[in-house]
């Protein structure tokens, strides 16, 4: 098979229960702040847990000044409306739990790092374990067609894990397109209705059969799960008693030119793990240049890659198509940046075009 790339002149703990550590109504956590903004101010504050556990903190705030701005979340006050309330500035409510008249009276943090609203009877009306976002703790489910995001610094891409039918898959977002560039599919051909992180991996199930896991590598009781903001690598990480930090039990991807996004802009990522620039008609270094709405002939040209292939997959692609068709499809799309060519094995006249935008 050959392939043508062009480019466009881009264990928590392990048991479930109620900790004593509750939040009554009433209960307010600050962190203060200079009035002017002061930079390289970083303020934390935790409320830290009475049992000898390790870490010995139990949740965290934090304020950090970046940009001329603070960045910061903050608790309020629990509300008449017996709803969790995050606020910003001028006291505008970016988010609420919204169970008010549901009848909650405390807000609990779990053993597994879970935080609730209950009830009198401590039943559970809202948990963050519903709503998670690039992490998983031990215990906690992810239903199919649901998934995990991770947003890099100063970046309009995102990563995502996403629960599939018949796959787990890892895909950078831009803008409405995205492309996959890890993901695994077990070897039995069964539906998958949610996964759920143990102490040995992220175990997969159809009904309430487990069919299928990714398994930790080391024989530490895993704690959770996360999908990282720079890199976008799936890791599953272990507490070291011994160096007193998380460490990776896996990760989805070892190698430096796996990651979807290991070189800048019109990087090549080589197989010593380094890169190096493409380059172009004129012999320079990275073009930095916005090349965004370039088509047709009279305005760019595709140049052909040899060598090279791409570890993201675009679900966008003409079939049974030669390689300089694939070339124009992509040029005459004001959209297209690149366009990937996989050539048929039993007809080299033929073959997939994917293009990326």
């Amino acid at each position: 098979m050959k392939i043508y790339v062009f480019v466009l002149l881009i264990n928590l703990l392990a048991h479930q229960a109620f900790s004593e550590t509750d939040i009554h109504i009433g209960y307010r956590v600050t962190l203060a702040i200079p009035t002017e903004y002061t930079k390289g101010f970083l303020g934390r504050a935790f409320l830290m847990e009475t049992e000898q556990t390790v870490p010995h903190f139990r949740v965290a705030i934090s304020v950090e000044a970046v940009d001329e701005k603070y960045l910061f979340t903050r608790c309020f006050p629990w509300r008449r409306q017996r709803d969790l309330r995050l606020k910003g500035e001028k006291e505008f409510v970016g988010w609420r739990s919204g169970t008010s008249g549901q009848g909650v009276k405390r807000l609990n943090l779990l053993r597994t790092g879970n935080l609730v609203l209950v009830d009198a009877l401590d039943f559970i009306k809202w948990q963050t374990f519903n709503f998670p976002t690039d992490t998983m703790l031990w215990g906690q489910r992810l239903s199919s067609q649901t998934r995990l995001t991770s947003f890099p610094l100063n970046s309009t891409l995102f990563y995502s894990l996403e629960i599939q039918d018949d796959k787990i898959a890892l895909y950078l977002n831009f803008g409405k397109w995205k492309y996959s560039y890890w993901e695994y599919q077990p070897s039995s051909k069964q539906n998958i209705t949610f996964v759920q992180l143990t102490s040995n991996g992220l175990e997969i199930f159809n009904g309430e059969h487990r069919f299928d896991q990714i398994r930790s590598t080391g024989p530490e009781p895993l704690r959770f799960l996360a999908l990282e903001n720079s890199t976008g690598n799936l890791r599953l990480y272990h507490y070291s008693e011994e160096k007193e930090k998380f460490e990776a039990s896996y990760q989805a991807l070892n190698r430096t030119c796996d990651l979807p996004l290991a070189c800048k802009p019109y990087g090549i990522c080589t197989s010593s793990g380094s890169c190096s620039c493409i380059r172009l008609m004129r012999q320079s270094e990275c073009s930095n240049e916005n090349l965004e709405g370039l088509c047709g002939k009279n305005q760019a040209e595709m140049l052909e890659l040899q060598g090279v292939i791409s570890v993201l997959r675009s679900v966008l692609y003409k079939g049974n198509v030669g390689k300089e068709e694939c070339a124009d499809f992509c040029l005459d799309d004001c959209s297209c940046a690149a366009a990937e060519y996989v050539e048929d094995e039993d007809d080299r006249n033929s073959g997939d075009c994917f293009v990326y935008k």
